[in-house]
């Protein structure tokens, strides 16, 4: 696709593991080039955080997933001319990005304020674990650390399991969204202005965001504690029966908000038992497990058509074998074919954005250590 959005913009990455590279691959799919700033020869340490001990093309899985369509510049920052040609660069670029520790940039002197004289049109966004003052400042920035520390691991599971982590980096990925969009905030704010923006996010902020109905639920009730189901599969601490999921007689059903007293109709419980709303709050776990009884009777499909009949919200509940087979995943045309360059191909995702009645497909790998330097010189350094 020709004309992308961010077409024109350079970014420069200074980030590393998985909020800042992965905001950065956003405004990549989006048109920006975006140039990470790696060390020599090893690059950024997130080359070497595995997935499954998956590497390939000689840095990990992970890797490559998040840099692809990306390039590469190779500077040692303590090298002066390294530090005077990146300089030079930053008063070429539109946005540079950076997760570094508090303090690590001011060493540097690549701080906002010095950036900004270099470049007073500069975006400077930045990603923190904890924020850059307070006692957590220093801590690691790592998400199941976040997940721990904000709560958030007393979400998920059931009444009896302790603390439950996701399965996924969801702060990082949260946090990445975060610093997209004030990315792109301030780039329109620069529009109007024609003055530089900092942009800060944390990790630590991201986790509270991300749980701003099940905070605001907690202030506002007393200060008690989420209650999670003490039946397996309750999909929520607040949420009111029937919210879970139950098993069937060859699999298991999801069913999100609805009528109590409808869906006892469907399922040929007695209505009456379900009248009175409050019950399905305070008698949570008893009903789920009255519901629970039933579905175990007939096949998740069976389940599906009759629910669905009724129009009650309900659904199966894939593993990645099944869900990867529907036709409606197929339709939406998420895959795409990264080439490597040892010749092999990388199967991933794509851009989740639609441009003008297009998909943003790059096939770009993530890059070598330094591998566009000499272009990047040739484009911005040679006067």
């Amino acid at each position: 696709m020709h004309n992308k959005p961010l077409d024109g913009l350079l970014v420069l990455e200074f980030s590393q593991f998985m909020a800042g590279p992965t905001a950065g691959l956003r405004l990549a799919d989006l048109g920006a080039r975006v140039v990470k700033i790696e060390r020599p020869v090893k690059g950024e340490g997130g080359r070497q955080i595995a997935i499954k001990n998956i590497f390939v093309d000689e840095s990990s899985l992970v890797f490559h997933t998040i840099n692809r369509n990306k390039e590469s510049y190779a500077a040692d920052l303590k090298d002066q001319q390294d530090l005077a040609d990146i300089k030079a660069l930053i008063q070429k670029a539109d946005v540079i990005t950076h997760n570094f520790r508090p303090g690590v940039m001011e060493k540097i002197g690549l701080d906002y304020e010095s950036v900004k004289a270099l470049n007073p049109k500069i975006i400077y966004a930045t990603v923190t674990g904890y924020g850059n003052e307070g006692p957590w400042a220093k801590k690691p920035g790592q998400d199941l650390l976040v997940q721990s520390i904000s709560g958030l691991s007393w979400l998920s599971g059931s009444e009896g399991d302790g603390p439950v982590p996701f399965g996924l980096a969801v702060i990082d990925m949260y946090c990445a969204t975060h610093l997209t969009q004030g990315i792109l905030a301030a780039l329109l704010k620069r529009s109007r202005t024609e003055e530089g923006v900092l942009v800060e996010v944390s990790l630590l902020e991201s986790a509270l965001d991300m749980q701003f109905e099940v905070l605001t639920t907690y202030f506002n009730d007393g200060g008690k504690l989420p209650q999670r189901s003490a039946v397996r599969g309750g999909g929520h601490a607040y949420l009111s029966a029937p919210y879970g999921l139950y098993q069937t007689a060859n699999g298991y059903l999801a069913l999100a908000m609805g009528d109590l007293r409808k869906i006892a109709v469907v399922i040929g419980l007695p209505e009456e038992r379900y009248r009175d709303q409050s019950t399905w709050f305070s008698q949570r776990d008893t009903i789920m497990r009255e519901l629970g009884q039933v579905f175990r009777e007939k096949t998740t499909q069976e389940w599906v058509t009759l629910l669905e009949t009724a129009g009650i919200w309900c659904g199966s509940v894939h593993d990645y074998q099944r869900f990867l087979q529907e036709e409606n995943f197929l339709q939406t045309g998420m895959l795409q074919e990264i080439a490597l360059h040892d010749g092999t191909a990388l199967r991933t995702t794509r851009s989740v954005y639609g441009i003008d009645g297009n998909y943003l497909y790059a096939d770009k790998p993530a890059p070598k250590v330094g591998e566009d330097n000499e272009k990047i010189v040739e484009d911005y350094l040679i006067r």
